[in-house]
């Protein structure tokens, strides 16, 4: 077995792996070292939708499929308009994103290779990647793949996950307003859980729909199928359509410590590395930003990673979990809540973390309620762990 030597190893290529190669290859520091990128898949189809918000113009506009100005949220009967101002909501296809990466990633800085990663060794001056045909040895290693004791299951951490099932419909008459997206309709739901539709329409005869959960407990692939059904029907009352694309995916919203995996030169990335919003599931720009910082340290002459977010959002991460795990059938009214007594803006900024302490405290009056409080005094009583 061969051993080969590079400055780097990044271990997946999906939005956190090819958002850090992407800064590397856009930082002059990175010019003269060698990168190799590996993962298991070609990397060659649409497997995922990545939306995200921001202001003005943005690094991926050139490959950003659809924008927005205006959404709404349907809950508790109640249609809440979402006037976006100076925030614009884009969604990214994945193929586009994976196809301009392979574009911009050359040989000889950038190396690909289609490889399943089988376990990474840290040394004494760096990792060792083994796969079943070779090594690849690095100064440090970001490893995207998720730890195997973490579970949805494990009692000791707050878990929920968002899953989801999403189609591409496309219908020969105009059928979608192609002006605004819906973040949340929850006048579908399967029981009491926290379930709703999301749906981006691309034009007015293309959109994806998806039936998402936020819950501790998966689904069967046909009640998907069987809540896509019955809503298209239904809700969106439309009889021909065609299914063009399907994507579908398990994104965990929990307070597992994934950065407590992090060695001195092995620095887990992405889902792996905490990088999901653990209150929202969302990740597309957490991944820009954490790559910042990665690249930050990498010039740096620190010896160790650690994260940079502010502590006061893990906490407030906490207990949102504390509500949607142990009481899942409060999701309508908390997101309900957020929505009608808060501008778009200012959740934005919240889940960016980017929130004043005023607005942080005028979110959790407004969402003030038996569940929430609870939530709030488990938290207490756990000593404010995060």
């Amino acid at each position: 077995m061969s051993t080969y030597n590079y400055d780097y190893i990044i271990v997946g290529a999906g939005a956190a792996g090819l958002n850090l190669a992407l800064a590397m290859n856009d930082d002059a520091f990175f010019e003269d070292k060698s990168i190799l990128i590996l993962d298991k898949e070609e990397k060659n189809k649409n497997d995922r939708t990545w939306s995200f918000w921001e202001t003005g113009s943005g690094k991926w506009d050139a490959l950003v499929s659809k924008t927005w100005n205006k959404g709404k949220v349907r809950a508790n009967g109640e249609t809440i308009n979402l006037n976006l101002r100076k925030y614009q909501y884009k969604t990214l296809r994945s193929s586009s994103f994976y196809s301009y990466a392979k574009t911009s990633l050359k040989e000889p800085r950038f190396i690909w290779k289609t490889e399943q990663v089988q376990k990474i060794v840290q040394s004494e001056e760096g990792a060792i990647v083994s796969s079943k045909n070779d090594n690849y040895k690095a100064k440090y290693v970001f490893d995207s793949r998720i730890p195997d004791s973490y579970s949805l299951e494990d009692a000791n951490y707050l878990n929920i996950a968002q899953h989801f099932k999403g189609w591409i419909i496309e219908t020969e008459s105009p059928a979608f307003d192609d002006s605004e997206f819906t973040m949340m309709d929850y006048d579908l739901k399967d029981g009491e859980s926290t379930s709703f539709t999301y749906i981006l329409p691309f034009s007015k005869t293309k959109a994806l729909v998806e039936f998402t959960y936020f819950s501790p407990d998966l689904v069967s692939e046909s009640t998907y199928d069987q809540y896509l059904k019955k809503y298209i029907k239904e809700q969106l009352k439309i009889e021909e359509y065609t299914i063009s694309e399907t994507e579908k995916g398990i994104i965990p919203m929990t307070n597992f410590p994934f950065e407590d995996f992090n060695q001195q030169y092995v620095i887990k990335i992405g889902t792996a590395g905490g990088w999901v919003k653990a209150s929202s599931g969302y990740s597309f720009k957490n991944c820009e930003r954490k790559s910042q910082n990665l690249i930050k340290f990498l010039k740096s002459n620190r010896e160790f990673y650690k994260d940079s977010t502010p502590k006061k959002y893990k906490h407030y991460d906490k207990i949102f979990l504390e509500v949607l795990s142990k009481e899942n059938h409060f999701g309508e009214e908390l997101f309900y809540r957020m929505y009608k007594n808060n501008s778009i803006q200012t959740i934005f900024r919240f889940l960016d973390e980017d929130s004043s302490f005023q607005e942080d405290l005028k979110i959790i009056v407004n969402l003030s309620s038996s569940p929430f409080i609870k939530g709030f005094m488990r938290h207490l009583k756990s000593g404010l762990t995060t």
